[in-house]
């Protein structure tokens, strides 16, 4: 603990004596003056109506949660520059809360900061633990189009806001009384300035250009007014410069026998309400952090800005104050004119925290219209990088989402916005999901066959019979849009295909999960085939399926169904039952059998003439082999382990595994297994396990030493063996 202050003192100590100071000087002055009169807005509409006479101390305690989040976070955060306060959709909550708050008027105030502390402290300690166990990933949901979106009507609300704190209300006045003189004086330099900083800054890439214009502009402004005949009182009641909401200090709104005075039935009436205000300020938090980590171009630690905003939301909810997290549009200045320092954070928490002690009186330097000004540079700016410069870049349909999201934040609001984007990108991303190839691989067992080592007759049935087997490597997520288009697919092949099969198999390896509705359309599919006389083979289903299915099929259906551990095991058991059926088929012509066996002789002949050559060799090498024998069940190599000799299969069957327990081939009689063995100490590459009762023969290292120096032409046989016949080929 005494390291992280030390060393955030020395970051400090850094960032004070190198060229960031002043950029973060005049940023954090300019987004501490923006937060401070947000705080006194937002604190006059949120303590109205019931709570009016509560106006001061109300507007003192979101001053407070805006000062408390802004310092831990400059402090704590992932991001040096972040500038947080109360986020704008959290007031609608705060207002739904105040205006429905039922307790009587000498309990109001301290109920309504009673709601407001319990639903910041509730926040911190959830936001701390989706930080500690490092969940932040989980909440990164917004897509890019969305949270590009959520920016470019961010600006779009700000130059709104802009215009409204320069006395411009369009839904109100109509154009033409806009035009008038004294109504123009207050939004006309507020707009040239704003647009002359949106330019200026196009050209120039300087941060002195916010500052230094900025002091010009406000004493330009301050050197007018007498000028022009007004005077400073006059140009405070008409709006030109802020007038003071109280008089001294603001802090603090309320002590500690104040708490005596909680209605706490009221305030547990406002559970709904509370929850609605974390779930919003999550919401603002996901995407605050999302849209910096657009806008700024890096990528950020979530869960250490989670953590941040949690401690910050403890401090907050202590003194009384409302949830808040990171505001984007302040922070975007920091990243724009070079101040991404934590002394930016701390200066604009020293302006807020400088009208809680010592009154409002600062506001009355500041001139309205080109603090208006300053914001609708703001959202000029972050419409211009997500409306025109990123209209090339991205794809039509997402910056169509980009466009509707802007329009609905802008003129309906914030949570809004987010939620049509959601939806539209949901229902985007659903069409298309629908539209991707559920199935991966399509086979039939003529193409690819099975691991398991068949005499040769059968290998000649399966080439024949081959396309009754049809296999679907499946792939993805089946959901209701995918899983109907598989289930169509497959029953068209029931009637459709030619020849018709026998066997369908269904490898669901590649398979993330699915839904009931692709339950339900297999469901289906299952009936077609029971129908149609076709065997289902299901390999690496999930147990959800098989329960499903089992639950809601009849028993003749779910009877006709075959599980499998993995693909290899249902392609074998497809062949198995095709092979069964060929075989049990009296109606076969003889014309057909004899074709069969016209074909299979020539691989006959290749396998006993393997055969003897094996029997040959291994009568050779009888003087030198040791014989072991294997139970079902037992290995004859584990994987890892050291393996000493060579073994050649005499009788049985053996399957070797890899280290994923995947049959890779099996072998018979005449195979050997472990070659590598014969020549010292040797690590198994795979698993060998007896399918049935085996018996080998070994020639062990120091065997092969003897014969490679006293009988060199046997020891050549043996090699030439095992370069050409002694492993089976690996099915493609």
């Amino acid at each position: 603990m005494q390291s992280a202050i030390m060393n955030l003192l020395s970051e400090l100590r850094a960032d004070a004596l190198s060229g960031k100071l002043s950029p973060a000087v005049s940023v954090g002055l300019i987004s501490g003056l923006v937060v401070l009169v947000r705080g006194i807005s937002w604190g006059v509409i949120v303590f109205s109506g019931p709570l009016a006479p509560y106006s001061s101390q109300g507007t003192s305690v979101v001053l407070f949660g805006s000062f408390a989040v802004c310092l831990v976070v400059a402090l704590t955060g992932s991001y040096r520059g972040t500038i947080s306060a109360l986020p704008a959709p959290c007031v609608v909550m705060l207002v739904a809360i105040s205006s429905t708050l039922d307790a009587a008027s000498d309990a109001l105030f301290m109920s309504m900061v009673a709601t407001l502390m319990l639903s910041a402290l509730a926040a911190g300690a959830g936001f701390l633990m989706i930080g500690r166990f490092r969940l932040a990933d989980l909440t990164r949901f917004i897509p890019y189009p969305v949270a590009g979106g959520f920016l470019a009507g961010t600006g779009g609300a700000l130059c709104l806001a802009a215009l409204v704190l320069m006395g411009v209300n369009l839904d109100r006045q109509p154009l033409s009384a806009l035009l008038n003189l004294a109504v123009a004086w207050n939004w006309g330099p507020g707009v040239a300035y704003g647009l002359g900083l949106f330019l200026a800054t196009a050209r120039w890439k300087s941060s002195w250009i916010l500052p230094v214009s900025f002091v010009l502009g406000a004493v330009a402004y301050h050197l007018s007014l007498p000028l022009l005949g007004i005077s400073a009182d006059e140009a405070r009641a008409a709006g030109l410069l802020f007038r003071d909401t109280a008089e001294g200090a603001l802090w603090p709104a309320f002590g500690l026998g104040d708490v005596a005075r909680v209605d706490w039935t009221a305030v547990a009436g406002q559970i709904p309400n509370m929850l609605a205000l974390i779930l919003v300020t999550l919401l603002c938090l996901v995407t605050g952090v999302g849209g910096l980590e657009l806008a700024a171009n890096r990528e950020l630690e979530w869960n250490r800005e989670f953590r941040a905003a949690g401690l910050a939301n403890l401090v907050a909810g202590l003194g009384g104050g409302p949830p808040g997290c990171l505001i984007t549009s302040n922070t975007v200045l920091s990243h724009l004119f070079g101040a991404e320092t934590r002394l930016t954070g701390l200066v604009v928490a020293g302006v807020v925290g400088g009208a809680l002690l010592f009154g409002q009186a600062v506001l009355q330097l500041v001139p309205v219209p080109l603090l208006g000004g300053v914001l609708l540079f703001t959202g000029l700016r972050m419409m211009n990088d997500w409306l025109v410069a990123r209209r090339s870049r991205l794809p039509r349909t997402e910056y169509a989402i980009v466009v509707l999201i802007f329009v609905v934040i802008t003129f309906v609001g914030v949570l809004e916005g987010v939620a049509v984007g959601m939806a539209v990108t949901t229902a985007f991303f659903v069409v298309r999901l629908s539209r991707v190839e559920s199935v991966e691989v399509r086979f039939s067992a003529r193409a690819r066959h099975s691991n398991k080592v068949r005499p040769v007759p059968d290998r000649a049935i399966l080439r024949t019979e081959g396309e009754r087997i049809q296999a679907y490597r499946l792939r993805g997520y089946l959901f209701f849009g995918s899983a109907y288009r598989l289930a169509d697919r497959l029953r068209h092949s029931l009637h459709n295909d030619d020849p018709r099969p026998s066997c369908i198999l269904l490898d669901f390896t590649a398979v993330s999960g699915l839904d009931f509705s692709a339950i339900n359309a297999l469901g289906r599919f299952m009936h077609a085939a029971y129908a149609a006389g076709t065997r289902v083979v299901l390999s690496a289903a999930s147990t959800q399926l098989k329960n499903e299915l089992g639950r809601g099929l009849p028993p003749p259906v779910s009877d006709n169904l075959v599980w499998e551990s993995d693909a290899d095991r249902g392609l074998e058991r497809c062949e198995d039952l095709v092979i069964a059926a060929w075989r049990a088929d009296p109606a076969r012509e003889k014309s057909l059998r004899d074709s069969l066996l016209e074909r299979v002789t020539d691989d006959m002949e290749r396998q006993l003439d393997r055969q003897i050559l094996f029997e040959n060799l291994v009568h050779d090498l009888r003087d030198w082999l040791e014989p072991r024998e294997y139970e079902a069940g037992e290995a004859l190599a584990t994987l890892g382990e050291p393996q000493h000799g060579l073994q050649l299969l005499m009788t049985g069957r053996a399957s070797a595994y890899d280290s994923r327990g995947t049959r890779l081939h099996q072998h018979g009689p005449g195979d050997v297994i472990e070659p590598q063995g014969a020549f010292g100490a040797h690590t198994a590459a795979l698993a060998t396990v007896a399918d049935e009762p085996c018996r080998a023969m070994v020639l062990t290292p120091a065997a092969t030493i003897w014969l490679e120096e006293h009988e060199g032409q046997l020891i050549l046989r043996l090699y030439r063996y095992l370069l050409t016949a002694a492993t089976p080929a690996v099915p493609s």
